[in-house]
């Protein structure tokens, strides 16, 4: 057990990002929470274990089981050494070599998936083996990410830091994935700033806000299930990224501001620059979730990307759509109504 750890979370530097994505804009704030220990789910992770603790779900010394496609796997492992928890964390054959190592340097044992679910693909096929991991493992918990209100919890934190950064805040972009950091950070934003614009970030082929699930080569950003987390009603709008928007994003940033990361950053980046521009009186923040380290042999790999088609020419703005789920859409567009799946449009 480190609990000294726990001190090396958040903090993290706010960084001026004004990279022509594609075009020139007057600027949006980024924060760079690749640079804080265990990267930004580290603060999700250490904030659902010591809720579990709290409330005796999690036993000392009992293992940690999660499904990841990667950047909560890393926090987890983090935290579980902060508090002294084992991490058997369940990944899927696609998980980046460099990643895998990472994970298993930091002391996590991985359940590697071999293939997709038929139709729920890696994410289905994830928590199929993690089901039964937990079947197999004494006194194991399972935090269940993408439906745990103490993964939202563990963002308040960065929106204080923003808050105490910035003495205004007009607008705040956040991709969606588990749905956590969009929720915790909105929540305790506009208690203090409460016109606060929140746009969400999505990938095509995600089914979080009304779209048919379809095979995505984007990790980390979008999903294939219905995750609770997801605070619909926060959302003003919301805009979908295609992979080779996102590429091109990801490797203007590393090429002309040094400051870059993997899917997510770049679709937040995309998105923060289009409003910086069409709205250049608007204080525009972000989160730029991981670094570029993870992606060097996908986004940033002249080879991968042209076997997949990524290296082809972006769209500079999105398609205005009027109803999220009227059709499959295939490159970046942009919807005013907030669809919820599981309710009713907000």
């Amino acid at each position: 057990m480190r609990p000294e750890l726990l001190d090396l979370v958040g903090g993290t530097p706010l960084a001026r990002v004004t990279t022509p994505l594609p075009h020139p804009h007057g600027g949006f704030w980024a924060k760079l929470e690749s640079l804080g220990a265990g990267g930004m789910k580290a603060r999700a992770a250490t904030s659902m274990l010591l809720a579990a603790k709290s409330d005796g779900r999690l036993a000392p010394g009992a293992p940690v089981v999660e499904s990841t496609s990667g950047t909560l796997g890393l926090g987890l492992a983090f935290a579980g050494q902060a508090l002294g928890h084992p991490v058997i964390l369940v990944v899927d054959d696609e998980l980046e070599p460099g990643m895998r190592a990472l994970l298993t340097a930091h002391g996590a044992r991985l359940e590697v998936v071999a293939h997709p679910h038929p139709s729920g693909g890696w994410q289905r096929a994830r928590l199929d083996r993690l089901h039964a991991v937990l079947a197999e493992v004494p006194r194991a918990y399972w935090p269940d990410q993408y439906n745990n209100p103490a993964n939202p919890a563990g963002y308040a934190a960065l929106a204080r830091e923003l808050i105490d950064d910035l003495d205004r805040i007009d607008v705040l972009v956040c991709s969606v994935g588990t749905g956590g950091h969009s929720a915790g950070i909105a929540a305790e934003l506009r208690r203090h700033r409460p016109g606060v614009r929140l746009i969400g970030v999505d990938a095509v082929g995600s089914t979080i806000f009304g779209q048919p699930a379809l095979p995505r080569v984007m990790r980390g950003l979008g999903s294939s299930i219905h995750p609770r987390n997801v605070a619909y009603r926060e959302f003003d709008e919301v805009h979908w990224l295609g992979p080779v928007e996102v590429v091109d994003a990801c490797r203007r940033l590393a090429r002309d501001g040094f400051v870059s990361g993997g899917w997510s950053t770049g679709a937040v980046a995309l998105v923060a620059a289009w409003v910086a521009r069409v709205d250049p009186a608007a204080v525009v923040v972000t989160v730029f979730p991981d670094g570029v380290h993870r992606y060097l042999d996908s986004i940033f790999d002249d080879q991968f990307c042209r076997a997949r088609g990524l290296l082809g020419r972006p769209c500079g703005h999105p398609v205005e759509v009027a109803d999220p789920a009227a059709a499959p859409l295939s490159r970046w567009s942009r919807c005013a109504v907030v669809a919820d799946p599981l309710g009713v449009p907000a």
